[in-house]
């Protein structure tokens, strides 16, 4: 049997989507796949009451019929992390959980896909980051990465180092057309020369970045005041009105496909947003509604407005956590990661290294 762990160096790059994306091109190549989580990170409650999300897609994308505690054994929330910085939780005792729920689930299959946490220091205070998880499932490890520019090669190589001999390989994802030239003669011809194989090389796509507005009202609750404006719109980051109108205007002309984030009550903020071509949305906090003006005026620019109950600073930080988290995570992103895969990676040397 082959086990495979993916992992990433930091949220948001696009781990899960590659993870599934993977296991459903091995089951389609006749592999019996299984697939587990061992550390619930992306939960649907801040205590821990719900499990990760990610499992749950895996179940139902990947026809597996194995119980959610044992695709996801350990659910890593702030209680969870408090109890371990409290000495409550015993760490041998965790990894034989981990192990023994592996064995379980790996039982007549030919390949286990295991996904990692955002990045790779989740975990530590436990000694179950996935480096050391790797270690226990005598697991191959690829490491997806995003790209920004020459400094990230210094968090690459750092993250395979800390994952040693295991490392199988790297995905860089979501990379900018106006990166790859950099990318693919500077810092691959870099990467080799270290013992780094770079398995892929995916393109940045709008559909696959950031969040709809749809799934951002929908994750935080809005309600959406402009219901005949289409909201599947992508949004990638945000932007806080926090000063007055024109100096407002100088900041939202500087940023693109972002929500601008701020007080109902913000008029001058709000009309000053709705100029900016960069803003897609105005998220609108404290449950205050805006004025008719601004309501006609953003039917007549078709950008959509959110309301929702809470105040700015909470409402930031909600967002953060979205944008973060990519929240659209569904079948059709899997399936276009997929077409992305097979377009711009090794995908048959990714599942068919000697792990």
């Amino acid at each position: 049997m082959n086990t495979l762990l993916v992992t990433s160096t930091g949220d948001g790059i696009g781990k899960t989507a590659i993870t599934l994306a993977l296991a459903r091109h091995a089951q389609a190549a006749g592999y019996d796949v299984g697939y587990m989580k061992p550390k619930g990170t992306r939960l649907q409650s801040a205590v821990g009451k719900t499990r990760d999300e990610d499992p749950m897609l895996a179940r139902e994308l990947l026809g597996l019929e194995a119980e959610m505690h044992e695709m996801e054994p350990i659910v890593y929330s702030p209680t969870f992390i408090r109890e371990a910085i409290r000495g409550r939780e015993d760490p041998t005792a965790l990894r034989e959980e981990v192990t023994d729920n592996f064995e379980t689930l790996s039982e007549e299959t030919e390949l286990m896909i295991i996904e990692g946490s955002g990045d790779l220091a989740t975990g530590s205070i436990v000694d179950l980051n996935d480096a050391d998880i790797a270690e226990a499932l005598d697991a191959r490890v690829l490491l997806v990465s995003g790209y920004e520019s020459v400094a990230t090669t210094d968090e690459v190589l750092a993250s395979a180092r800390s994952v040693g001999d295991r490392l199988a390989g790297i995905v860089f994802n979501a990379v900018a057309d106006a990166k790859m030239n950099e990318l693919n003669d500077d810092v691959i011809p870099f990467l080799d020369g270290r013992n780094v194989p770079v398995f892929g090389v995916l393109p940045r796509v709008q559909e696959l970045a950031g969040v709809t507005i749809e799934g951002l009202a929908r994750s935080l609750g809005c309600d959406v005041l402009t219901p005949d404006i289409d909201t599947s719109t992508h949004v990638e980051r945000f932007t806080v009105g926090a000063m007055g109108g024109s100096s407002a205007l100088d900041q939202f002309r500087r940023t693109r496909d972002a929500v601008m984030i701020t007080g109902g009550d913000r008029s001058e903020v709000q009309t000053a947003a709705l100029e900016a071509a960069g803003i897609k949305a105005l998220l609108l906090t404290g449950g205050f509604r805006p004025a008719s003006a601004v309501l006609g005026r953003a039917q007549k620019e078709g950008v959509p407005i959110l309301l929702v109950q809470s105040d700015t600073r909470t409402t930031i930080d909600r967002v953060e956590d979205v944008l973060g988290s990519g929240r659209t995570r569904n079948e059709s992103t899997v399936e276009r990661m997929s077409e992305l895969l097979e377009a711009s990676a090794d995908v048959e040397h990714i599942l068919s290294l000697d792990l």
